[in-house]
């Protein structure tokens, strides 16, 4: 396990551990399904990115919405993008993809449910599999860029981001 810098990285590693679970399916990103509904596949995508509450090393928290699209080839059997689906809710559960649990929570609210295609169409061909993951990014504070530990009372400050607002702690 590798520990990771950015968000980019999180879709990534799913990526991998799809490729590894469905070696016989398509997996990547939209740029990888333009034009293309010919085939089976999942199509990972970020949906969203939020802030979330620091990591006990006070990392910097990113919530992101994840989305699995399940697509099966036309001609494929009535309910097989919701195997597919169940398959793959199975697999995010519980699943860091291999980044280091300090800086990957589990997956939360997971949800599976066919595409719409209109307001009143339905996709059966095609399921999306969603759910949050929080990533932990950044130094700990303890690896503070100073070297030493310093603090600030929020009313003593103009602004909490600022270091140059801090003090080193009384010895």
């Amino acid at each position: 396990m590798t520990f990771i810098d950015k968000p980019s990285q999180l879709p990534q590693a799913i990526g991998a551990v799809l490729h590894a679970a469905f070696p016989d399916i398509k997996v990547g990103s939209h740029q990888d399904f333009q034009g293309d509904a010919e085939q089976t596949g999942v199509m990972v995508t970020v949906e969203g990115n939020g802030p979330g509450i620091r990591s006990r090393e006070g990392r910097k928290a990113h919530v992101l919405a994840i989305s699995l699209r399940a697509m099966v080839a036309p001609g494929a059997l009535p309910f097989d993008a919701c195997d597919l689906a169940s398959q793959l809710m199975d697999l995010v559960l519980d699943n860091r993809w291999y980044l280091p649990q300090a800086q990957c929570d589990l997956p939360a609210n997971i949800v599976a449910a066919p595409a719409v295609r209109t307001s009143v169409e339905t996709d059966y061909d095609t399921w999306t599999i969603s759910f949050t993951q929080t990533l932990y990014l950044g130094p700990t504070l303890l690896d503070d860029p100073t070297g030493q530990p310093l603090f600030a009372c929020t009313w003593d400050v103009s602004d909490i981001d600022d270091p140059a607002q801090y003090k080193p702690l009384a010895e």
